[in-house]
């Protein structure tokens, strides 16, 4: 079982600029308060399909979300909304992608997370656990191939994705041909209802880097300066030709596997214990401590503005139609073109 990482911290709190610590701040309380007004509108009936959260895992996806540059290629999954929003896709197309509405980033065809925008250097969110890997793998060949030192392809993946055939091949074949990706584990000690441990006999899968020849990291998946340094050092490694990197993210997640799951399987204490470590009130502690952090009046400003944000994009994205059948036989192709929302 994960248990949160201890002792002393492998980065220096006084290397990070204010606008760094300000961002992480705003992404991290955005990701928790746009989940949870989309808990809302799930429980109204208002999401097609299941709402799958990622709290307590939110420093995870904002850190190492952060640490990518504008040209990298990234491949975020399910639970990883603090990247795409990182990346710059806006609460208002996720919200209207999770109603499938007709002028959501799918135009109403797919739900949830599974959607891409190459213009923000993100790959399409596939649910097939895994198979994603292998897709930015594909990606960094890619980038390899075409020469593009400044470029870096990552992906993210969970305890059951990494034990499969698909984690395997990718890595296997991302170590042969020594290329720029970074795939970051993100072990909160479940796959699904599955503890680690009746899945992989190895308590760290980070210990699987040596198996593939490659640089591995595991950090503190709960420490979103420890996600965002340890990003870097790896996307750094790749630049320099030592990719690809295994990172391993050690968190929990204080939730069922998605809305509809109360995760009766997870033992109470445990969840306690984790709540300890809750992302947001740990680098509230932390900023409380560094002279060029936003003080607490204005990280209470900040998460006002969020909520405010986030009422007016539940307002206008409500009322949004939903996609005509009709609509299905356009914008099938690359290049071809979107086809109209309808009026409302």
């Amino acid at each position: 079982m994960a248990e949160p990482t201890a002792g002393q911290k492998p980065y220096d709190p006084l290397a990070f600029s204010s606008q760094e610590l300000r961002d992480l701040y705003w992404f991290m309380n955005l990701n928790r308060l746009l989940e949870e007004r989309l808990t809302v509108l799930y429980r109204q009936g208002q999401i097609v399909g299941g709402l799958y959260r990622s709290l307590g895992q939110e420093a995870t996806s904002v850190g190492t979300g952060y640490a990518t540059l504008k040209q990298d290629l990234v491949g975020p999954m399910i639970r990883n909304l603090g990247v795409f929003m990182v990346r710059g896709v806006s609460p208002q197309d996720i919200m209207a992608q999770y109603m499938a509405k007709a002028s959501g980033p799918t135009m109403g065809r797919d739900v949830n997370t599974h959607f891409g925008d190459l213009s923000k250097g993100i790959v399409i969110t596939t649910s097939m656990l895994g198979a994603l890997l292998e897709v930015m793998v594909g990606t960094a060949l890619a980038i390899k191939l075409q020469k593009r030192p400044d470029q870096v392809a990552f992906t993210w993946i969970g305890d059951g994705g990494q034990t499969n055939g698909y984690f395997h091949e990718g890595m296997n074949l991302a170590a042969v041909k020594k290329l720029p990706f970074v795939c970051i584990i993100e072990n909160n000690g479940y796959s699904y209802s599955t503890p680690n441990h009746r899945e992989t006999p190895i308590s760290q899968f980070v210990l699987k880097a040596r198996a593939y020849g490659c640089p591995g990291i595991r950090f503190d998946g709960n420490d979103v300066l420890e996600a965002l340094w340890a990003t870097r050092r790896a996307r750094a490694m790749c630049q320099r030709g030592e990719g690809p990197v295994i990172m391993e993210a050690v968190t929990f997640r204080i939730r069922g596997h998605a809305e509809h799951d109360d995760a009766g399987y997870v033992p109470r204490e445990l969840v306690e214990r984790w709540k300890q470590q809750d992302p947001l009130a740990r680098y509230e502690a932390q900023l409380d401590t560094l002279p060029n952090a936003p003080t607490r009046a204005e990280r209470d400003e900040m998460r006002a503005q969020i909520q405010g944000l986030l009422t007016e994009c539940v307002d206008k994205v409500l009322p949004m139609p939903q996609p005509r059948g009709e609509s299905a036989m356009g914008g099938v192709y690359a290049g071809e073109k979107r086809p109209a929302v309808p009026p409302m």
